[in-house]
């Protein structure tokens, strides 16, 4: 039986992954892609993961990765020191995948010890460590505070998740990181406006 071809989205990221976990670099993917694992699907022209990427990563990832990708090692490490994002695209089909070098913050300490692995393809039993639902939707509220409340892509994207994982969220965590994030407000009305949409 001829397997399925698996959408770029999950395989391209699947790379990149795989190369961080070659390396013992602890990660997780976040942004629309697994908003729509966890939640309602949509289509995504990148990914994104949060990487604890250090100095001693850089050359082995680069020589991985440069056959297949753009991938700059001085642009990945002015983002380790400055705690900020690098990206890699995959040249055939220039789908880009941003990989950010976080502060350690305390919610991005936790976002990274909760990561899950998720299973993305069932036919190759493959698996991508993603940001928790509680996380995504957190995460994906704070984007849309910090960019004036004007993409409602990141709204429906919390709204998906939150109609989607409805009982099985941790909702004692979610109000508690909601806070820290300084959008416990926005996450009441995501709440209030999912429960009373049906999907």
């Amino acid at each position: 039986m001829v397997k399925h071809e698996l959408p770029d989205a999950i395989r391209v990221t699947l790379i990149v992954t795989s190369e961080l976990e070659r390396l013992g670099v602890t990660h997780i993917v976040g942004g629309s892609l697994a908003s729509s694992l966890h939640g309602v699907p949509r289509a995504t022209n990148d990914a994104d993961i949060v990487a604890a990427m250090r100095e001693e990563h850089v050359d082995a990832f680069v020589h991985t990765l440069h056959s297949t990708f753009y991938v700059d090692a001085d642009m990945i490490r002015d983002a380790i020191v400055q705690r900020a994002e690098f990206n890699v695209i995959e040249l055939a089909t220039m789908f880009k995948v941003d990989v950010f070098v976080p502060l350690m913050d305390i919610v991005t300490r936790a976002e990274l010890r909760r990561g899950v692995a998720t299973l993305v393809d069932a036919e190759r039993n493959l698996t991508m460590r993603l940001a928790t639902p509680e996380d995504i939707i957190v995460q994906k509220l704070s984007w849309y505070e910090r960019g004036a409340r004007i993409s409602e892509r990141q709204w429906t994207d919390a709204l998906g998740v939150l109609m989607v994982q409805k009982n099985r969220l941790d909702l004692d965590y979610l109000r508690e990181t909601a806070i820290l994030l300084g959008v416990e407000k926005l996450l009441e009305q995501a709440l209030e406006q999912s429960a009373a949409t049906d999907l």
